[in-house]
């Protein structure tokens, strides 16, 4: 191995290894004595290499394939790299290496502090320009992984060409990596210190992902899409829901209709043949089931990986855009089953993303969720809490949404919900009260209204949790509305009877009207009381179907 007298041995191991926190320390240019530079590139499929302009090439150093060069030419600021594989395949490329840190040290203060409303986008993968080269800015948070690269179509999928590096001490690692643009597939290979082997994680800021089976995060293009609900936007700041008609259509994009061949209508599609039966039926609003990317078709999309992209499996981004812009121009809102509960234990996804606990509680009495086979997120974490805070809004800015229905309120506001004693753990009242969701609660409905002026939050709370929809300044939670599930078991319960025999039940009927006014109440039919062999509303009255 031949190296520079600059560059130690054991920064030079932990390069190699994949695991130094900053790979710019060594890659990159650096300046020696005098008018001397040293040139130092990770190129492991190179056989041949040489800086652009230059006629002396790079030494291969170490594998693999650790080259350098040294000498006293005047190199651009922004030198560009000539190298051939062992097939003779010619490449040029500029040197990432030479680029100064793009986040700002602001930047990483606030999301330490979970308050960077606009952090997705920061993090993830944006299509960048420095200094007038264009590229890619890839961006995560990974606090306890020793080391971090990108990989995807760009590279061949290998780590060694693109390790990224950690900015401060909030974990935060970032690479602009030139000459990629939109539309290639990317992933994340983190090294922990604690495990043995390097995993491969999605994008949680990724705006687009390839279809499944796959589970690689896409570079998204710029959304160029021009909205036309320009009106629909301007008297929703002005509409007062307590005072107007509301009459929601719960909707399944996945299974509301489909082709003669199985497939699934498009966003596209969907605004075409859905939007006339919601005007014809009389639905001031539709409530999507969560349309966040989710790796099963068969699920109803609540186990989500992918927080900030619209489901592939129906079309782009701006086709989703287009569908929310036709319902507006029809005079129908559109709300969105936001799923901040909880999240699936899929490798790709968030679960012990860094090769720690990292979105979710290390302890399984307070970070799991036995009965779904989920884990539940760390509230307490201002990064946590920042990256679900910033994606209500998120959804909310960019795709013009007109409300969040909140799903599983209950099981955030409850440490014991569902669980047996010795399964969960007391509060520091020694409460079964989940105090930090509660604060992300009235946090996330103080930003929605505050910033969003006429939108809905609405809880899906089956328990009697006082003041769900009073204000935060009065103690509430400050949601919008609540869905009052004791209505709708009562109501099902008495349509169930006999008509014969519904006399004697009236009092199913009219128990809701003792606490119906403690609340906003939303009177809801839910999708889970058709399910599971319960049957669809129909079939749960006696009599025959003709």
């Amino acid at each position: 191995m031949r190296c520079s007298s600059s560059l130690s041995a054991h920064g030079l191991q932990r390069l190699l290894e994949l695991r130094h926190h900053d790979p710019f320390q060594i890659l990159g240019c650096h300046r020696l004595d005098g008018d001397n530079c040293v040139v130092r590139s990770l190129l492991p499929e190179a056989s041949f290499a040489r800086i652009k302009g230059c006629s002396e090439p790079l030494q291969r150093i170490a594998e693999p394939g650790l080259f350098e060069w040294s000498g006293c030419e005047i190199l651009a600021e922004h030198f560009e790299i000539e190298w051939w594989d062992s097939e003779g395949r010619y490449f040029c490329e500029i040197d990432p290496y030479t680029f100064l840190p793009q986040i700002s040290d602001l930047d990483l203060h606030l999301f330490g502090e979970g308050v960077h409303w606009h952090i997705y986008d920061k993090l993830g993968a944006h299509s960048h320009k420095v200094d007038g080269v264009p590229g890619v800015l890839f961006a995560l948070w990974a606090p306890d992984a020793e080391g971090v690269s990108v990989v995807g179509d760009f590279n061949d999928w290998n780590p060694v060409a693109h390790p990224m590096r950690c900015r401060g001490g909030g974990g935060v690692w970032e690479l602009f990596v030139p000459g990629v643009a939109c539309g290639f597939h990317y992933k994340f290979e983190i090294k922990n210190r604690y495990m043995t082997h390097r995993v491969l994680k999605a994008d949680p800021f990724a705006r687009s992902f390839e279809k499944r089976p796959g589970t690689a995060s896409v570079i998204a293009t710029e959304s160029n899409y021009r909205w036309s609900d320009r009106e629909w936007m301007q008297h929703r700041k002005t509409w007062d829901w307590r005072h107007e008609p509301v009459a929601i259509y719960e909707l399944h994009a996945g299974s509301w209709r489909r082709h003669q061949n199985g497939g699934f209508f498009s966003y596209r599609e969907l605004a075409e043949q859905l939007i006339p039966y919601l005007k014809d039926m009389g639905f001031t609003h539709i409530e999507l089931m969560p349309i966040s990317e989710h790796p099963l078709d068969e699920s109803w999309g609540y186990q989500c990986t992918g927080y900030y992209a619209p489901s592939s499996r129906f079309g782009h981004p701006d086709d989703f855009r287009f569908f929310v812009d036709s319902c507006h121009q029809a005079g129908i809102g559109v709300l969105l089953d936001w799923v901040a509960g909880h999240f699936p234990k899929d490798s790709h996804g968030l679960a012990r993303f860094d090769g720690s606990a990292l979105f979710e509680h290390a302890d399984p009495r307070q970070g799991e969720h036995r009965d779904w086979g989920t884990l539940i997120f760390n509230y307490g974490r201002h990064e946590v809490r920042n990256f679900l805070l910033a994606n209500a809004l998120f959804w909310l800015r960019e795709f013009h949404i007109d409300g969040l229905r909140v799903d599983a309120v209950a099981s955030m506001l409850y440490l014991d919900y569902s669980k047996e004693e010795g399964e969960w753990l007391k509060n520091e009242y020694g409460g079964n009260e989940n105090i930090e969701a509660i604060e992300f609660l009235r946090r996330l409905n103080e930003k929605v209204h505050e910033e969003f002026p006429g939108t809905l939050v609405i809880a899906e709370e089956s328990t009697a949790w006082p003041m769900v929809s009073r204000p935060t300044w009065a103690g509430g939670l400050g949601f919008s509305m609540k869905w009052n599930m004791g209505w709708m078991n009562d109501t099902l319960g008495y349509f169930s009877h006999d008509p014969i025999h519904r006399r004697y039940h009236h009092q199913e009927l009219t128990f809701a009207m003792l606490y119906a006014y403690h609340e906003n109440f939303v009177l809801a039919l839910s999708h889970d009381e058709v399910v599971h062999g319960k049957r669809s509303l129909l079939e749960k009255m006696p009599g025959d179907d003709w």
